[in-house]
């Protein structure tokens, strides 16, 4: 996420995705954490019993690990109530 404010951001999202999609529909997200945290295992529990396919990919040197999910929501709010989720967590980076 940019150094905007937080709310314009999620505020533009929303109205892309409403103007994009057609709901429910399957969303990406992309993230970045440190392999070495629990980040990763937190991540995994924000999405658990949705039925998201998650990849985990090590970085070169294995210091970052990429996380790539695919979900099916119901709207675009959902879409930002999971981001606003994983950015509680300390170290993620959403792409």
């Amino acid at each position: 996420m940019s150094a905007e404010d937080p709310e314009e951001f999620y505020k533009r999202l929303k109205e892309q995705l409403d103007h994009s999609t057609v709901w429910p529909s399957n969303y990406l997200y992309k993230f970045i954490v440190h392999s070495k945290t629990e980040t990763v295992f937190k991540i995994h529990d924000i999405f658990d019993n949705m039925g998201a396919v998650i990849e985990s990919k090590l970085s070169k040197k294995g210091k970052y690990t990429s996380i790539s999910i695919t979900v099916n929501l119901e709207n675009s709010e959902a879409v930002i109530k999971k981001y606003k989720e994983v950015g509680e967590l300390d170290g993620v980076i959403s792409l």
